[in-house]
């Protein structure tokens, strides 16, 4: 849904779609998946306007911009493991929400005390209570510091983090308008914080509403939602037009320009 929201959009304001593979985290990309996505958006008449960029082969880009956060002092090294930081939080009286993040104390911003480095952190300084505009949800705010904590760069693991690799990606590709699902709204001032920091630009943002299950929860693979089918790629992408407040077409020829004039009307680009 948030690949037909983005292509949508691009085409409404004269822009160019472009497909990420977001395979930085090797630990959960399966072999082949890339080109199943690809087969399943072409399918759907969605084709990226450039090459599709994978994020894989960009990580010496992702260790310069953590150098440089490094360097002026604005990431450190963490020496703490997640049960390190649940235990911190149990001390101090905070429980965790389900859902929620697991807020970082802070253990580490003044020196490992003697721990091997495992992690790098951005440093949420105050204020770090940040306004922004999404073009569907509106006004949005949000503290870091007291919602998430000082927040990973790269893992443990030496994976790069969603947060560092898509803020340098965006800035090297030039993007505007980033439109994706609702569930990603609160990784935005994250972002905004990265992106200040390395002297980039904020793209606009807007984000989509979500396919829920009857639990009112998002439909995901751990929660046994049925992958795509394009065998009748129309039926699928009326689908997610419906979710996202157009309407339904009955002429594939037809559907995406129809769907353009719709999105061009609810979604002019904001300031």
């Amino acid at each position: 849904m948030a690949a037909l929201a983005s292509w949508l959009d691009a085409r409404a304001h004269g822009g160019q779609w472009l497909v990420r593979i977001e395979d930085v985290d090797s630990t959960r990309c399966l072999p082949g998946m890339d080109r199943t996505i690809l087969q399943q958006l072409a399918a759907c008449g969605l084709h990226s306007d450039q090459s599709p960029l994978y994020q894989s082969t960009r990580l010496a880009l992702y260790q310069q911009a953590l150098d440089r956060l490094v360097a002026s002092g604005q990431a450190y090294p963490c020496g703490c493991s997640r049960r390190d930081i649940e235990l911190a939080q149990l001390r101090s009286g905070h429980v965790k929400a389900r859902h929620g993040e697991l807020i970082y104390p802070g253990t580490c911003r003044n020196g490992l005390q003697g721990k091997p480095a495992r992690a790098w952190r951005f440093r949420t300084d105050d204020p770090s209570r940040i306004h922004w505009q999404d073009r569907r949800l509106g006004a949005q705010v949000q503290d870091v510091s007291a919602a998430v904590g000082d927040f990973v760069l790269k893992r443990a693991d030496g994976c790069f983090a969603y947060q560092l690799a898509v803020v340098v990606d965006d800035a090297k590709q030039g993007i505007t308008d980033v439109v994706r699902g609702e569930d990603l709204a609160d990784n935005t001032v994250r972002q905004m914080l990265l992106q200040r920091a390395l002297g980039v630009a904020t793209p606009r943002y807007l984000h989509t509403p979500l396919v829920l299950g009857a639990n009112g929860e998002k439909l995901s693979k751990q929660n046994g939602a049925q992958a795509l089918d394009t065998h009748q790629p129309l039926a699928a992408l009326n689908q997610a037009a419906a979710v996202l407040g157009l309407t339904s077409q009955h002429v594939a020829a037809d559907a995406l320009a129809q769907w353009v004039a719709q999105w061009q009307c609810l979604y002019n680009r904001a300031p």
